[in-house]
């Protein structure tokens, strides 16, 4: 569930409450303690710089725990927790599994971003056509599929899009107009301009650090300014909505809101700012990601 933007302290902080399905329960000492459905999971979190609120007899009660050793890592599961369970976030399914590093499928402050894209597809006058590149587990995917936009879903893991798509029948959505792609962002986004595919909304989740299926390279540092420049390329005469979601550390908002201004000029309406999870019984907030966002 979606908490109300927190206007009278910052405008720019995204907020996702806790409700029956998810829930921050606590975080400290670089963990956080999440329920996700029937199962509590205790696990890193780098951005929780402060002391934990709850005792660590909960901590301990956690059905599933991260545990790292070195450069070795595995979830410590009890017996009766499967490899894979269901959970509903947003009005959207998911298949939650623990993964070997670390995360689990589905990032909750993601939602407030989901809300936003639902609200321009429906409110668009005509169907709208929208690339999801970097697209991982399908959150933004099957949000927009959900809306009534026909979506482009890309990513370079196999593995990611077979996840997506498992999701995306978990919602019965299988049927909607979504395309699947593995491939490397940069060399699909190339193609499609040699195509002269355009579409109305793009998304974009860009990782600090990566390969694509056949070894590509991927340095935020070095590619993101030449591939928001062939994006570009990508969009229609009237495009609807442009957002970019960031997890690489010493990234600002700041930095994405002026790569969009970059972007698309003056026209139209640019938000930025955190992306953050409210725990279930206070009023803190846990950092998560960046965004910044256009639409006209």
């Amino acid at each position: 569930m979606l908490c109300e933007r927190i206007k009278m302290k910052n405008p720019n902080i995204l907020a996702v409450c806790p409700d029956a399905e998810y829930a921050l329960l606590d975080s400290g000492d670089g963990e956080k303690l999440e329920q996700y459905g029937k199962y509590v999971l205790s696990r890193p979190d780098p951005q929780s710089l402060w002391k934990k609120k709850l005792p660590q007899t909960d901590w301990a009660k956690a059905d599933a725990i991260f545990l790292r050793d070195g450069r070795a890592t595995e979830w410590k599961l009890k017996p009766g927790v499967p490899a894979k369970w269901e959970v509903e976030l947003q009005g959207l399914k998911f298949w939650v599994k623990p993964t070997s590093f670390k995360h689990t499928g589905l990032f909750p402050e993601q939602s407030s971003n989901w809300y936003w894209l639902s609200g321009i597809i429906q409110a668009s006058k005509q169907p709208l056509e929208v690339l999801n590149l970097f697209g991982y587990t399908g959150g933004a995917t099957l949000a927009c599929a959900k809306a009534g936009a026909k979506v482009c879903h890309v990513d370079g893991s196999k593995a990611a899009v077979t996840w997506a798509r498992e999701n995306a029948e978990l919602n019965n959505l299988q049927d909607k107009p979504i395309r699947w792609i593995i491939d490397d962002a940069v060399k699909f986004v190339k193609r499609e301009i040699k195509r002269g595919h355009k579409y109305d909304g793009i998304i974009m989740d860009p990782p600090a650090f990566g390969h694509g299926p056949t070894g590509e390279m991927w340095k935020i540092e070095e590619n993101f300014l030449e591939f928001l420049d062939l994006c570009k390329q990508l969009l229609s005469d009237k495009p609807a909505f442009v957002l970019l979601n960031g997890y690489a550390s010493g990234y600002s908002a700041i930095a994405y809101e002026n790569a969009l201004k970059d972007l698309m000029g003056d026209v139209g309406e640019i938000e930025k700012g955190a992306l953050t999870i409210r725990e279930r019984d206070t009023e803190r907030l846990l950092p998560c990601g960046i965004y910044a966002r256009w639409k006209k």
